[in-house]
């Protein structure tokens, strides 16, 4: 084995995301194991939209390969911006096209299988699993560690890793992979794993999650993340995320895989962090993902202390992700969930009270994420009345969430939910969700305007697409869950130092790119940055020659930072 092609057609699932601008752990943990066995091993990097580009292109290639690696698996499948998961179809048909080249599939695709939509049973359909040579469905950095030393007929497909010795070494040694993602030198952002698994594994977890399935958790040192991001920094990447683990505030506990809800150890979150600030010292995005709210109202004093030792470290704009999943209390008991009602609102208020402060990128430090599942086991009509109860008391005390995601539960196998008839549930209740989430985007809208009031100065905003269709250009900052920006202009690709917020949707606000262009830009944009009447006055002297001439317009009111002669021009 001399040469490997991995393509990446994405993932997402509970604790790691790998769409792009995110590049998940795989491809890197894959490319480490493979050079720490033979650093001569060629090993190319490819991701399905690249693919799809010119898909002749990439299957003549591809067969030219020892061994293609194919990574998928969206297993809370969402709406995305910056690419498109591989498709269901794709995998079942592209790699029957290969004929040289031993076919490998990973990712939560090989693990639990593949969902069509909510309420289904995630499966790997035989004629995927006909098309792959292996399906690893256990740890990948262990199968080509193994596959690189003794050849792939004798690699385990489902070998578990002990501890995660190997996977830091892997992580360090498969870095420089990041600089054949499309996104490098961009606005690529590097998941990072601490730990694996969840602590309520003890008990069973929640009902529908399977990151209880890995069993134990198992920890990284803070050295050995440390030295993965500081690899990964010497490569060019300056956006990490610690996002791959079940609750960031609890890595480093002495409890955690000994007690169902660990006490948080601060001092270890700490030096993760300071360690991560010394050896990427120009990071530009440093954020989080999972937080339980279990933890924050059972370890309340040590969680505030987490919290606040991540808000010194981290950059602004950062969100932490609770999952709720419902305030319906007989559906938290019946599917062993996190917290009940009353004790989320008390998580959602403590991450305001520790996060909610301004910051010059023109967000909070850091918010509260909700996640709702719809379909679970005891949801009856009563259950949408409680949820909706639930958003009304969050708005009701002028609190802040950063996000609101609905979804139908995905029955994956070895979860408690592969017995139950949700499906039936959902279609029982279908008229309900499309009630409740309605309601939800009026509510999404109601905490945006709260959190980004028409005049809001966005900063640090990368373009990402443009579509031709709607004839507005798409942008986000990067980190966790960034606000999407629609600007109504043609942009290139490039970072946007600040951002005007005019207006806001369930989903998005509208913005424009500061300064403008004082003799290009129409009147209809002018007025929304400077308002009618001096807009009107710009707009009746163009064109204008000079700055000079410009600011005696502006005159007293100001503006100048907001309108330039070279700025952008939105036609």
């Amino acid at each position: 084995m001399s040469r490997v092609l991995i393509l990446d057609g994405y993932t997402d699932e509970p604790a790691g995301f790998g769409v792009p601008p995110y590049i998940d752990v795989y491809p890197r943990y894959i490319a480490g194991a493979l050079w720490l066995v033979d650093p001569g091993i060629v090993v190319h990097y490819v991701t399905v939209d690249e693919a799809r580009r010119d898909l002749e292109g990439f299957l003549e290639r591809a067969n030219s390969y020892d061994l293609v690696v194919f990574i998928a698996g969206a297993i809370v499948p969402g709406k995305y911006i910056g690419g498109e998961p591989i498709r269901l179809e794709e995998l079942k048909s592209w790699p029957a096209m290969l004929e040289r080249p031993f076919k490998v599939l990973v990712g939560p695709a090989a693990r639990w299988g593949i969902g069509n939509e909510g309420g289904s049973i995630a499966v790997l359909p035989r004629e995927v699993k006909s098309s792959f040579d292996a399906v690893v469905t256990g740890d990948v950095e262990a199968y080509f560690y193994e596959a690189a030393r003794h050849g792939v007929e004798h690699a385990e497909e489902w070998r578990v890793l002990d501890d995660l010795e190997l996977t830091g070494k892997a992580a360090v040694k498969g870095a420089r992979i990041v600089r054949q993602h499309p996104n490098h030198g961009y606005n690529l952002i590097a998941e990072i794993e601490t730990y694996r698994g969840c602590a309520r594994w003890i008990t069973g977890g929640c009902s529908f999650c399977a990151t209880r399935l890995y069993g134990r958790p198992r920890q990284r040192t803070p050295l050995s993340v440390v030295r993965e991001v500081e690899a990964l920094y010497l490569e060019g990447v300056r956006h990490f995320r610690i996002g791959r683990q079940a609750d960031i505030i609890v890595y480093g506990s002495r409890e955690l895989g000994e007690e169902e809800w660990p006490k948080p150890e601060p001092e270890m979150l700490r030096r993760l962090f300071h360690g991560l600030r010394m050896v990427a010292p120009g990071l530009e995005t440093l954020h989080i993902d999972n937080v339980n709210p279990g933890t924050l109202v059972r370890h309340r004093e040590e969680s505030v202390e987490a919290l606040k030792t991540i808000i010194k470290y981290h950059t602004p704009g950062d969100v932490a992700a609770l999952g709720i999943e419902t305030a319906d209390p007989r559906v938290v008991k019946i599917n062993n969930l996190k917290t009940m009602p009353d004790e989320s609102l008390e998580a959602v208020r403590l991450v305001n009270r520790v996060g909610n402060k301004p910051s010059p990128l023109g967000l909070p430090e850091l918010l509260p994420g909700i996640n709702f599942v719809l379909g679970l086991p005891g949801e009856t009509s009563e259950t949408y009345r409680l949820n909706l109860e639930f958003l009304e008391r969050i708005y009701e005390e002028g609190l802040l969430v950063r996000r609101i995601n609905v979804r139908k539960v995905l029955v994956l196998p070895g979860t408690r939910l592969v017995k139950e008839k949700v499906l039936e549930r959902l279609r029982r209740h279908e008229r309900l969700a499309k009630i409740f989430r309605r309601e939800v985007m009026r509510y999404s809208r109601m905490f945006l305007e709260r959190l980004l009031p028409r005049g809001s100065i966005l900063c640090c905003v990368y373009v990402e697409k443009y579509s031709e269709s709607l004839g507005v250009t798409f942008a986000r900052q990067a980190g966790s869950y960034p606000v999407v920006v629609e600007l109504p202009c043609k942009l290139p690709r490039r970072m946007l130092k600040r951002v005007f917020i005019y207006d806001v949707s369930a989903r998005s606000v509208r913005g424009l790119p500061l300064p403008l262009n004082a003799n290009t830009t129409p009147l209809t944009l002018l007025s929304r940055v400077l308002g009618r009447t001096l807009a009107l006055r710009i707009a009746g002297s163009r064109p204008l020659k000079t700055e000079e001439e410009l600011q005696k317009i502006l005159g007293e009111k100001g503006g100048e930072s907001l309108v330039s002669l070279n700025g952008f021009s939105c036609k």
